[in-house]
């Protein structure tokens, strides 16, 4: 990373003393972006509602948040919604108090499984933020059945330095099923997979793993994990990392920039998630990010990995152990992950194997250096590529109460990430260092039921583009001048056995650019836009966008209704 991209302070401010805890707490903000305001705001949707009257089970209110030790909370299952439900929703809101302190990892729990995760927004000595999260936890509902310890960690260090103190609310919303609003299948367990605390665990380099020891039922019919591996320290800003060779040169972290989150099962390779390369609110410059952050910065995505071709190996009784890692990690990633298991109601076994595995091991990225040096300029000058492209079949069987039931999960995984330089390492002025990445990930899942077949099709394109030059200019003062644009992209199309085929797209774009003066603190030309589209065959339709300027949200304009 260029050698100014690092954790520096949000705002250049007097020290203040720590916030008091007496009667601070949460201020909700408006679940809508409101012109004029520079709180966290995003272009996504609000998860939609049942129209059944929801139980709300609070999970905790006012928690303050201004050291490292987890807090614990109590659940207990809404005696008057007992299930099943058509939807469960979790939602929290967050404040951090004016004042000096980082963007913190926030990450929820309940018996261990992972029901939150996001980063936090960074505050100013003038601006004390608010914002309000939520998403879909439905698939997690075998957890929501019984009573849980629960636990809530944002880690955050306050003292005279770092005053900004974080409170949060959480709360989950059960909506019962009726006949106008059916309960969905939902998995039957839901198994956590973190570090051996129980929490997301460390993976500091390729070897690290997270994993979970496994004894299913012997009727296991579907599997599916979802991970997310979020870029920290070193890694916080990988796709600015060079070849071990050139670190001290372009003054940037190692490893290269290609990671890649692997999936095994009794340590045989058993999918791939790609890591989505998100930027939180003090990411190279915090003036990018308020009003709007970057993409997922305040709610990650978690990666589904379909894992339904071992469903056979899971079923035969034996114990198994599932486990992530992160190739290339470079100190350091955390990760996190839900097993989620269905099984086969009308049987109490089901039989079955792998019948093809052609993923290797491990990734084999291509590096292509082309970096001259200038020995009267002492500049270094030139490119960087780095490439992967994976393709691999899988694909099992289980003989079920239906029959025999074969999964061929078929993926091509790329990766491309193309760097340009001019840096001195000995001068400081001026430096550039430019970035082009994207991660591709397209996916057929065929499921063939003896003559019947259904299909699912996806395609995950992570573009990201970074424009950052460092120098001094002619008044003397230290500069940095940033633009980022950011997208999420998917698409899926699903074609049932008797059923018309759908078809779904979600776009996620966030723009963003600052002229920072480091020497006097002073941003200018700072100005950003969101934009957030979701539609389906079935008329489903989403389309917001988002624009500030000088860390104002200045407009907010709808495509179509929303959902």
């Amino acid at each position: 990373m260029p050698k100014t991209v690092s954790r520096f302070l949000a705002f250049t401010a007097l020290a203040l003393l720590p916030a008091s805890l007496a009667g601070a707490q949460v201020v909700l903000a408006p679940t809508t972006p409101q012109v004029g305001s520079s709180n966290p705001v995003t272009a996504a949707p609000l998860v939609s509602r049942p129209t059944t009257k929801p139980c709300v089970v609070q999970l905790f209110q006012n928690l303050a948040f201004d050291n490292f030790t987890p807090a614990t909370f109590n659940y207990t299952p809404p005696a008057n919604c007992p299930g099943p439900w058509a939807k469960v929703v979790f939602t929290a809101d967050f404040t951090v108090t004016a004042g000096i302190q980082y963007d913190r990892t926030a990450a929820f729990y309940l018996g261990q499984a992972s029901i939150f995760y996001g980063t936090t927004s960074e505050p100013s000595p003038s601006l004390s933020p608010s914002w309000h999260v939520e998403r879909d936890v439905t698939d997690l509902s075998p957890i929501f059945k019984s009573s849980q310890t629960g636990e809530a960690n944002i880690g955050n260090l306050v003292n005279s330095t770092y005053t900004g103190v974080i409170y949060a609310n959480a709360a989950l919303e059960f909506y019962p099923a009726n006949f106008s609003n059916p309960a969905p299948r939902t998995p039957d367990i839901v198994v956590p997979v973190n570090g051996s605390g129980g929490d997301a665990g460390t993976l500091n380099t390729t070897a690290d793993t997270i994993s979970q020891t496994l004894n299913l039922p012997e009727n296991v019919e579907n599997v599916y994990l979802d991970v997310i591996a979020q870029n920290q320290s070193n890694d916080e800003f990988f796709y600015f990392c060079v070849p071990n060779n050139e670190t001290s040169n372009l003054i940037s972290c190692g490893n290269t920039p290609f990671r890649e989150t692997e999936i095994t099962i009794d340590g045989k390779p058993a999918g791939v998630a790609p890591v989505y390369p998100w930027i939180f609110t003090g990411g190279i410059d915090p003036y990018l990010w308020f009003p709007i952050p970057a993409n997922q910065t305040l709610d990650f995505k978690p990666y589904r990995v379909d894992l339904t071709p071992f469903a056979g190996l899971l079923s035969d009784g034996s114990t198994h152990t599932v486990a992530v890692s992160v190739y290339n990690a470079d100190s350091y990633f955390l990760a996190t992950a839900n097993l989620l298991v269905y099984q086969d109601h009308h049987s109490q076994k089901v039989t079955g194997g792998v019948i093809e595995n052609t993923l290797s091991a491990a990734p084999t990225p291509n590096v292509n250096e082309n970096i001259q040096y200038n020995s009267t300029s002492g500049d270094y000058t030139g490119t960087i590529a780095v490439s992967s492209d994976r393709n691999f079949t899988i694909k099992g069987y289980i003989n079920t109460s239906h029959g025999r039931v074969e999964t061929t999960v078929a993926q091509r995984v790329g990766f491309l990430n193309t760097q340009e330089f001019d840096v001195n390492p000995s001068t400081d002025s001026p430096d550039t260092q430019n970035v082009q990445q994207l991660t591709t990930v397209d996916s057929l899942v065929t499921t063939q039921n003896g003559p019947l077949a259904q299909t699912r099709e996806q395609h995950y394109a992570y573009p990201l583009n970074i424009l950052y030059t460092y120098g001094q200019n002619a008044q003397g003062d230290w500069y940095q001048n940033t633009s980022v644009n950011q997208q999420y992209d998917l698409t899926t199309t699903e074609n049932g056995f008797r059923l018309p085929p759908f078809t779904a797209s979600t776009f996620e774009e966030t723009k963003s650019q600052d002229d920072w003066n480091l020497s006097t603190g002073v941003p200018s030309n700072t100005s950003s836009s969101q934009t957030y589209k979701y539609s389906n065959s079935r008329g489903g339709c989403y389309n917001e966008t988002l624009t500030s300027a000088n860390n104002v949200l200045t407009n907010v304009s709808n495509g179509c209704a929303k959902q």
